[in-house]
């Protein structure tokens, strides 16, 4: 069963399954962060329901984007959500693997990318039993390396990748990134509350770039209370 949802306050519409893997909070942060400029070409890499693309379209960034997914039903209902909303003309939804990239998109030719990947690493969380949800939030031995150097290969010069992730895992991802010849240049620690440590990091790295890292401002996601703070309410009013 499928559920038709309207994105506020863009107006943009997106199917997403009533049971089975849905977007998060996670990917409304990183497009609000993703320094995606508006005549940008991009790719998504996991695209999933489509949601990066349509939450960037939504805030005047991109021009054009390619959005691959490994899962055949999954990029289908991408694809689909981009006809309902008149966008076929801007997102290609590609059914392939984001190793096979290149068959698709030629090389040096993206100004971005983005890109929400799945964050168990294999041997170190529980398998979730179902397939859909298992290929959406588990990586493979190789993780977020080959994605990395598929990037480096599809990026103009000093093209940007803008990735979300575990923020306990921040200091190997940078490393794979500088391995990747893509030079981490700002990132974001993302805090559930003042007082807790933080959960996920938001990393922007540009391609043959020299290395300087340049800290943002750290982001709160909810007040002691449990009401959202206020850099949470303008995240989502934009």
């Amino acid at each position: 069963m499928e559920l038709l949802e309207e994105l506020q306050p863009g107006g943009l519409r997106i199917l997403q399954k009533a049971e089975g893997f849905r977007f998060g909070m996670d990917s409304v942060l990183l497009a609000d962060f993703a320094d995606i400029r508006s005549g940008d070409a991009v790719a998504d890499f996991g695209t999933g329901t489509g949601i990066l693309p349509l939450l960037l379209i939504s805030r005047g960034k991109g021009a054009v984007f390619t959005a691959l997914e490994l899962q055949q039903d999954m990029a289908d209902m991408a694809a689909r959500s981009m006809a309902l909303n008149g966008l076929e003309d801007r997102v290609k939804v590609l059914h392939l693997p984001v190793e096979e990239a290149e068959s698709a998109i030629a090389p040096c030719s993206l100004d971005a990318v983005i890109c929400n990947p799945p964050y168990g690493m294999p041997g170190t969380t529980l398998q979730n039993p179902s397939e859909e949800r298992r290929l959406a939030r588990h990586q493979t031995e190789d993780g977020l390396r080959l994605w990395l150097r598929t990037a480096f290969r599809l990026l103009k010069g000093k093209g940007r990748m803008a990735i979300v992730y575990p923020a306990p895992r921040m200091l190997q991802v940078m490393r794979d990134m500088e391995d990747a010849h893509l030079a981490p240049k700002r990132f974001r620690l993302v805090y559930p509350r003042q007082d807790k440590p933080a959960k996920l990091v938001l990393i922007e790295a540009q391609k043959d770039a020299k290395p300087m890292l340049h800290p943002m401002p750290p982001l709160i996601v909810y007040q002691a209370d449990g009401s959202p703070t206020e850099e949470l309410r303008r995240i989502y009013r934009e």
